[in-house]
């Protein structure tokens, strides 16, 4: 019997600022009508303004974490994020072996906001190599797209070399540009599908990639379809944003609960209609 509720696992870093990582995906799923199971990959030491300290998860420690839930709960959806080790990568791709049917968003977290990188070139190559070939909906902002598709000159062209590599879908983020709205720009069946612009906020937030995978995982979990999915997750994400709150010295952090205001608006600001969550 299927339980009432999509259940997502999410493996991803602890954030003790509750901005990023596990903490915002299990906001995030759970503001979407889904139910997060999370598998820690690492331990972060960090603040509003950047990582300063990663310990990660042993590999076999990760497969334990998952496999036990993957055995005992109909699991609908993956979503991952930080996985801050080669052993890591290596861990979840034999997961990933053993329960090809789940769809999968991967959000491949290289670098923390304030700018520490959490991955080198060895988990660069492991991540394309092993996981965006199992990959339903890749994830990554403009730096990381770069990063990802060594060599392409466009970020379309990044996104056709992330295609190539085996991901289904490529959502490329455009918060890093310099630009008056913010792109979300989706790809898939080797072409450009659809962009979903989006006004850009003042300020930097903590979270914000975190936030857009976990929801579109919940949504994916739910049976939604990718393209609706994304669409969703981004409104979904640019109204946490909108309503973050400044609450330590760096970074603001999104508010995931907006919806939970008994004075949120009936419609945001493009006309959109602003639907409570699933």
């Amino acid at each position: 019997m299927q339980p009432s509720v999509p259940i997502v696992m999410t493996l991803a870093g602890s954030d003790p600022t509750g901005g990023a990582g596990i903490q915002a995906d299990i906001e995030s799923i759970l503001s979407m009508g889904g139910h997060a199971v999370p598998v820690i990959t690492a331990v972060t030491v960090q603040d509003t303004r950047d990582v300063v300290g990663l310990a990660p998860m042993d590999g076999e420690l990760i497969i334990q974490q998952a496999r036990t839930i993957l055995e005992d709960m109909p699991v609908a959806a993956l979503k991952v994020g930080l996985l801050g080790s080669m052993e890591a990568v290596e861990a979840l791709h034999a997961l990933l072996n053993d329960y090809p049917e789940l769809p999968l968003v991967l959000d491949p977290v290289l670098a923390a906001g304030g700018g520490a990188a959490l991955a080198d070139e060895e988990m660069v190559d492991g991540i394309l190599q092993l996981l965006v070939p199992r990959t339903t909906v890749l994830t990554p902002n403009t730096l990381e797209a770069r990063a990802l598709a060594r060599g392409s000159d466009t970020l379309d062209a990044c996104a056709m070399a992330l295609l190539d590599q085996g991901a289904e879908y490529v959502l490329i983020t455009g918060t890093h540009e310099r630009t008056s709205e913010v792109y979300n720009t989706l790809y898939g069946n080797h072409r450009r599908l659809e962009a979903f612009p989006v006004p850009r906020l003042e300020g930097e937030f903590h979270g914000s990639g975190c936030t857009l995978s976990a929801a579109i995982a919940a949504l994916l979990a739910q049976g939604t379809a990718v393209p609706v999915a994304v669409h969703e997750a981004v409104s979904y994400t640019w109204h946490s944003l909108r309503a973050g709150r400044r609450l330590g010295m760096g970074q603001m952090l999104p508010n995931r609960l907006f919806w939970a205001r008994e004075d949120a608006d009936d419609e945001d600001d493009s006309g959109d209609d602003l639907r409570t969550p699933h």
